[in-house]
């Protein structure tokens, strides 16, 4: 199992949707039962690579790898070629328990065409699993726009009233931007075939020689690259298209776009831009507006939440906010900045998928997100109250939860390249503190105003089981996020080896023991005519 751990996480919520295929339609709470039991197995399946990957957490390079460069289409050099690190370890846990939790938060929530949503969500998780494993840049981009159709179909479906709006919108920003990627691509791909002959899509190949493209080349390869993530991300002023996804996005939908498919740009970023572009990223004028943008989120992001009266557009625009400190951290280039930033996107997809799912059992029983129809919700909610506080106290980043560790790593790396800079940033923690807790002051406290709001009923059990796993990783964060940075070491100083050598402190670059002996490296790629020759 463990030669081919990867694979079978990758493929089980697959697995599972196949299954839903022959079950029919009008049997609704068996394809709930199957659904449910098959993010819970993705999530099962995931949990021994925890101790296997703890055992090789200093080791450098990829791990667990499976398939090589071409064994897939040979005739272009692209292959079924997997391995992760301790970043993509970390984003990978986290879409097996936020697939799970989505799909459990949905059993009520959703009553028309069932059998379609749980298919499209489980094929969902499969493709978000694949961009975080995927160690050849074809199967990567396979994966990364496999996940626009099932995201774009659940916005478009079981939307709001202007779902189909948003997902129209969602889905044509993406695609503007994955044009961009594409064509940077292929650039990488026919560069490495002129400068060493051979045809091929593997990423371990391509670190070797991206980095050897004339700077003016590697400046627009850069930004066709940026305009893919940052509209992922998404960074400002490339934002627009969130919050409208988000307010009319089912509950899960926003749960699974807020807590995994953003943190696919920064990890673009982290995986990609940086370690191929070094001489780009470190240029003073691209850094500068790396970090100026991410700050404009960071404070913008902030503003425009105090501003919202519907709760979910709220929680929408401060991801905005949280997401500006993640590439404000990875655009700081040294080891703090850019472990922080990993960590922040963990507690991100952990706290926002709980205000998404807090917001989400409001609407279930009111049917309204608008905050006026709220206030004393605390007196007949009481459990339900109580968790919505720890979760906005984690959100706003207080001491001993999962925020705060982020927060206060990243503003530490970016303190040690510029104190303005985390001047700056820290307006965005006083900010977020500000617009979270005015919201709970006018839904919780106080009286309650509204007769509709005085029956209602407090947690179920199932509503329970989805908040524990996200209350425990944001105590075990706050409290205890010495593994996690044990986890990420090894990766992040090889990537900041890899964009400022001899960086104290910075291990080996990042393509350091990751290539194949010269050898079986021959026989994984593929040669042209003219290679084979006597040239």
């Amino acid at each position: 199992m463990q030669s081919h751990i990867l694979s079978i996480i990758l493929f089980t919520p697959l697995a599972g949707a196949l299954l839903l295929l022959f079950i029919p339609k009008q049997n609704k709470d068996l394809i709930r039962w199957v659904a449910n039991l098959a993010s819970l197995l993705g999530l099962l399946v995931s949990v021994p690579l925890v101790p296997w990957f703890w055992a090789q957490r200093y080791d450098p390079g990829f791990k667990f790898i499976e398939g090589g460069s071409n064994n897939w289409i040979p005739s272009i050099g692209a292959g079924f070629h997997l391995g992760i690190d301790g970043i993509s370890f970390l984003l990978i846990m986290l879409t097996t328990l936020l697939g799970w939790i989505s799909i459990l938060s949905s059993w009520t929530a959703i009553e028309t065409r069932v059998k379609e949503y749980y298919i499209w969500f489980l094929v969902l998780q499969t493709g978000m699993l694949g961009v975080f494993m995927a160690l050849d840049f074809f199967l990567f981009f396979v994966f990364w726009e496999a996940m626009l159709v099932p995201m774009y179909l659940l916005i478009g479906i079981w939307g709001g009233p202007r779902k189909l709006y948003a997902a129209i919108k969602f889905f044509l920003y993406t695609l503007f931007g994955s044009v961009f990627m594409l064509l940077g691509i292929l650039f990488l791909y026919f560069n490495h075939h002129t400068l060493t002959g051979i045809y091929t899509f593997d990423l371990l190949a391509l670190y070797q020689t991206a980095p050897k493209i004339e700077f003016h080349y590697a400046v627009w390869l850069f930004f066709a690259f940026f305009l893919g993530f940052a509209i992922k991300v998404p960074m400002f002023p490339f934002h627009t298209w969130l919050p409208d996804a988000h307010v009319e996005a089912p509950t899960a939908g926003s749960v699974i776009l807020a807590g995994v498919l953003l943190k696919m740009g920064t990890y673009g970023f982290v995986r990609f831009s940086l370690p191929f572009f070094p001489s780009v990223v470190m240029d003073s004028r691209v850094r500068s507006w790396m970090i100026g943008l991410s700050l404009v989120g960071i404070i913008y992001g902030a503003l425009v939440s105090l501003m919202q009266k519907d709760m979910k557009r709220l929680v929408a625009y401060s991801s905005v906010s949280h997401l500006g400190f993640c590439t404000l951290g990875i655009f700081a280039l040294n080891p703090a900045g850019i472990s922080g930033s990993v960590l922040q996107q963990i507690n991100h997809g952990i706290s926002t998928g709980a205000l998404f799912l807090i917001v989400g059992i409001l609407y279930e029983r009111r049917h309204s997100r608008e905050i006026s129809e709220y206030g004393g919700i605390s007196n007949v909610m009481p459990v339900y109250a109580t968790i919505t506080m720890i979760m906005f106290l984690s959100s706003m980043g207080l001491p001993l939860l999962n925020g705060f560790v982020g927060e206060f790593t990243i503003l530490q790396g970016a303190f040690m390249e510029n104190k303005m800079w985390a001047a700056w940033a820290v307006s965005g923690v006083i900010l977020a503190a500000a617009y979270l807790l005015w919201l709970y002051q006018r839904v919780f406290f106080g009286p309650v105003t509204n007769p509709k709001n005085e029956k209602l009923h407090d947690l179920t059990g199932r509503e329970m089981l989805t908040f524990a796993p996200l209350l425990i990783a944001a105590f075990w964060i706050g409290l205890y996020p010495k593994p996690f940075f044990q986890i990420l070491e090894q990766p992040v100083n090889a990537l900041v080896q890899t964009v400022r050598p001899g960086y104290p402190g910075a291990g080996a670059p990042v393509n350091a023991g990751v290539l194949p002996p010269p050898a079986a490296a021959e026989a994984a790629v593929v040669p042209t005519p003219a290679a084979k020759g006597t040239n």
